[in-house]
């Protein structure tokens, strides 16, 4: 299997900007079940298969249900 892209060196600056938006958002006070949901979303929109199925064991972690989680996509 081809290494994915290292992104951090590529470009830092951006890098360091998702993580401090990551940060802000964890500490909104959000239900940590919806930020989930709303990024397999975003992931979907991406066609991105890894991020996809990070959320999604991320999610179920959280307590989001098997029957549920097909129903993004709609």
């Amino acid at each position: 299997m081809k290494p994915r892209l290292d992104f951090y060196p590529a470009d830092p600056a951006s890098i360091d900007a998702m993580r401090d938006l990551e940060k802000y958002l964890r500490g909104c006070g959000h239900d940590p079940l919806l930020y989930e949901l709303v990024k397999i979303y975003a992931s979907q929109i991406d066609r991105c298969a890894f991020c996809i199925d990070m959320h999604t064991r991320d999610s179920r972690a959280h307590g989001e249900t098997e029957q549920r989680l097909p129903l993004l996509a709609a």
